[in-house]
């Protein structure tokens, strides 16, 4: 049945594709193969399958070397453009932080002089009130020696009443002349009182004009101070907040961080302590003192912040062109607990962060391995290392150089195997190194 089926579907594809004979001669005898229509549609489509496999295959390898070049390039490039986004971040830190300093001291500056004014206008308020004591004591006297004017203005009219011109003398033996010497000593004493009431008039009126200028010159200050107050604030909320959830994004506590850093630092760049107390200058709560301890506490913690960020691993262990090979996670059934960064070979590690070198050797599948120590429980380790450039015990700083990489231990190539633990346990290093990004 099979025979016949297959002759007739020969005759039938004859007409199209012949017959055809594939001779075999030796030095005895001439041997031919007959290549029916079948066979040879059958061949056909073996090498046409074979010669689209191999263009498909190729096109893929090409594909793939293509790819892989735009990647390493891409990935080259995003380096690079990280790198300069990170030094201008850090120029740009730099320079907020100087110029938080200078807007700190020139609040100091300002509000000294403020109190340094505050305390003239103290003055000239008690002089102010001590001159008005005076000219109501000067009317008193004033008043008093008018109305005894008067009553001996009165006394002499009646004395002269009782004059007796004919013997000249008064009845009570009083003399003119003692009533005139009298009288001329109550004008003197008059007239000096005028002098004293005008004086003091004057220097009254001067110390309200004093008083009008140190008011107008502390309202210049307290409208200075305002705006510095509002540029240092302004400054920190940018400065602070970012750095906040930075710290919070790699699941730190950032109060336990701070206090750590304080019991760390205590008087080598920690905290910073208040201006002065409230009740210290002044007798009522001053709103000044408290928006100035205010920014005192967030410069303070900026500046914890700031050595918080030094040892912490938020930096690249790899600076030069790399490509990821390998995430953090389940590879192969086992668990992944870093992520792998491919270079050349004798690429420069560098440490992430301030920390301490705690084991720099061989190390089963990690090969040459270095492990360091940070702050805040944190641990990285860099394995497959081609050669060790750090010593168990020793301090390092972010960015110092730790070793070259390699292809040591269990490693099927040149790369870098990077983790990342905290408490002991270990979590994704990406999760730092893009925190770090974010905010650098």
């Amino acid at each position: 049945m099979f025979t016949k089926i297959k002759n007739n579907l020969n005759s039938f594809l004859e007409r199209k594709v012949p017959e055809k004979r594939l001779f075999l001669r030796t030095d005895k005898e001439t041997r031919f193969v007959k290549l029916t229509p079948i066979t040879q549609i059958l061949a056909l489509i073996g090498i046409s399958t074979v010669i689209i496999w191999s263009i498909i295959a190729t096109a893929i390898v090409l594909i793939e070397t293509i790819g892989s070049g735009n990647f390493r390039d891409q990935a080259r490039r995003d380096q690079a453009l990280y790198e300069e986004r990170l030094n201008a971040l850090a120029t740009e830190r730099d320079i907020r932080e100087r110029e938080s300093i200078a807007s700190q001291d020139r609040f100091n500056t300002a509000l000294s002089q403020v109190s340094i004014m505050q305390s003239d206008l103290l003055g000239s308020e008690d002089m102010r009130r001590e001159l008005e004591r005076g000219i109501n004591v000067i009317h008193g006297t004033l008043r008093r020696a008018m109305n005894e004017r008067e009553a001996l203005r009165i006394e002499l009219e009646l004395l002269k009443k009782q004059l007796n011109p004919e013997i000249g003398v008064l009845p009570n033996a009083i003399s003119l002349a003692e009533v005139s010497q009298t009288m001329e000593y109550m004008n003197h004493t008059l007239r000096g009182i005028s002098q004293q009431r005008d004086n003091a008039f004057d220097a009254a009126e001067l110390a309200k004009k004093n008083m009008e200028s140190l008011e107008l010159e502390i309202q210049f200050f307290e409208e200075k101070s305002d705006q510095i107050f509002r540029q240092l604030e302004d400054a920190l909320t940018i400065s602070v907040e970012p750095l906040d959830k930075m710290f919070r994004n790699v699941g730190l506590s950032t109060k336990r961080l701070l206090d750590q850093v304080r019991r760390g630092y205590s008087g080598q760049g920690g905290a910073l302590a208040p201006i002065l107390s409230q009740t210290d200058v002044f007798e009522t709560e001053d709103p000044r003192i408290s928006r100035a301890n205010s920014i005192l506490i967030k410069l303070d913690k900026l500046n914890i912040y700031r050595i918080a960020v030094e040892k912490t691993p938020f930096d690249m262990p790899v600076k030069g062109s790399f490509r990821y090979t390998s995430g953090f996670g389940p590879r192969w059934g086992q668990m992944h607990r870093g992520v792998d960064l491919a270079a050349k070979s004798r690429s420069p590690i560098y440490a992430t962060g301030d920390g301490v070198v705690t084991q720099a050797g061989w190390n089963g599948g990690y090969g040459r391995v270095v492990y360091i120590k940070h702050e805040f429980g944190v641990e990285t380790r860099y394995a497959h290392l081609a050669r060790i450039r750090v010593k168990k015990g020793q301090r390092v700083s972010r960015g110092q150089k730790i070793g070259d990489m390699g292809n040591s231990g269990r490693s099927t190539g040149t790369h870098l195997h990077y983790e990342v633990r905290v408490g002991g346990k270990a979590v994704n290093p990406m999760i730092f190194i893009k925190a770090g990004r974010d905010v650098f």
